[in-house]
């Protein structure tokens, strides 16, 4: 080899080398997140910098978020899962009746519909005094169904108590409650009452109600209580019965608000500490949105109601295809699927139940509204009942297209800077040797 070849042979070796090291160390960037902040599905959450950040965040390219109250609030696309606008959307603040959200999500799938349970004394002790109540009676025997209409239309403590003990007690279900915002990546919550009353310690954020009721969602039995305006309860464990409301105004439309259009129901709360919270889910034009307001501080009446109509409106009026701030993470909607044990047979028997209750309803449309007025420390959500029942089919969003190298090209990347490493070695020895 020419001393004038030399100096061309170490500048290329030198410079494939440097250029196979940039491979391995630099992945290409991620094409795939719309041009968000935040890796879609990144860290336990799937949330990252820009949520974490105060204040209001949402992308460039779709109009402002309308001015609202709320300390906190957030606005997903519940079919991809794409987080269109927020509000200090991590900020840890007391859930009220919107933690019965994770409530069901963690026990309905345990116990079929159809299932019948007597109530005991044991079932109903421990009940805080102010909590909303549906009506449980001792020694009365309910259906399972029964009581999950008192969970979600009079939020009644009462109900809660009662399957809190079937699932295994109090404090079991509010520990098997903590593992399961665990396993939905609930970074922000801490579980202390089944029943979202308030109690020392006890946070969630609006991601994280988010998170639970986009997973609810999925669930048919979930979705078609949530989506329940009215229903009859029993009595005296006879044909006797009486009727419940759900306390979601955005659903029924009542105490001077509108119902909103397409809403599939989800969770209003109150409590002296937590405010006024809601999380609420409309579908329009084939699309599903979830919006959850924390605390509005206006002070104006059904403030959270009009503030989540006003977001929701936002949010439908955006483009379809609206870059997101961040994604929620594929897992959402896999927890509650995995553990169902509702067979066929029950979920038949409860929709036939819930068709004549329909009608019934149709009937006698304006007799005996919700026991408990929605007086501030109410809660509860849904929207039309029926076939479709309001059920949200959410997509699981394929995260295997991150961007990055591969595997396989990682190694072939090493293994050929080796290589032309070991040639520029031989080409020197040669010319030593020359």
């Amino acid at each position: 080899m020419s001393s004038a070849s030399w100096p061309s042979v170490k500048a290329g070796t030198a410079a494939v080398v440097c250029a196979a090291c940039l491979v391995v160390t630099c992945p290409p960037a991620t094409a795939g997140s719309s041009g968000t902040d935040d890796e879609p599905g990144s860290g336990a959450s799937g949330s990252g910098t820009r949520l974490d950040r105060s204040g209001v965040q949402f992308r460039s390219g779709v109009s402002d978020p309308p001015s609202v109250s709320a300390l906190s609030w957030m606005v997903t696309d519940a079919d991809d899962g794409r987080i269109l606008a927020a509000k200090n959307a991590h900020r840890e603040l007391p859930p009220a009746s919107t933690l019965k959200t994770l409530f069901a999500v963690t026990v309905l799938p345990k116990f079929g519909q159809g299932s019948v349970h007597t109530v005991s004394e044991d079932d109903l002790s421990g009940i805080n005094a102010g909590s909303s109540l549906v009506g449980v009676k001792e020694d009365m025997s309910y259906s399972v169904a029964d009581l999950w209409r008192g969970v979600f239309l009079s939020s009644g403590s009462d109900a809660v108590h009662t399957l809190a003990s079937m699932n295994g007690g109090w404090q079991e279900t509010v520990s098997d409650m903590q593992e399961m915002a665990h396993r939905l990546g609930a970074r922000d919550t801490t579980v202390e009452s089944a029943d979202g009353f308030d109690t020392p310690g006890q946070v969630s954020s609006a991601y994280d109600l988010t998170l639970f009721a986009k997973a609810g969602l999925t669930n048919r039995d979930f979705a078609r209580f949530a989506a329940t305006k009215e229903a009859q309860f029993p009595e005296t464990g006879g044909p006797d019965s009486f009727g419940i409301q759900n306390t979601n105004r955005l659903l029924v439309g009542s105490h001077g608000v509108t119902p909103y259009p397409g809403l599939v129901g989800v969770k209003n709360g109150y409590t002296s500490k937590a405010g006024n919270t809601l999380v609420a889910a409309a579908q329009q034009d084939g699309r599903t949105l979830l919006v959850t307001v924390m605390n509005p501080q206006s002070g104006q009446y059904n403030a959270v109601y009009e503030e989540a109509r006003a977001l929701l409106d936002w949010g439908f009026s955006a483009e379809p295809d609206a870059s997101p701030v961040a994604m929620l993470p594929d897992k959402v909607g896999l927890a509650m699927a995995s553990t169902s044990r509702t067979d066929g047979h029950d979920r038949d028997q409860d929709r036939d139940q819930d068709r004549e209750q329909n009608q019934n309803q149709n009937q006698n449309q304006g007799q005996d509204r919700a026991r408990g007025d929605d007086r501030a420390r109410g809660h509860d959500h849904k929207q039309p009942a029926g076939e479709h029942s309001g059920v949200v089919h959410v997509s699981t969003v394929s995260r295997g297209d991150k961007g990055g190298t591969a595997p396989w090209g990682w190694w072939f990347a090493v293994i050929g800077a080796a290589l032309l490493t070991g040639l520029g070695t031989e080409l020197w020895r040669s010319r030593r040797r020359g």
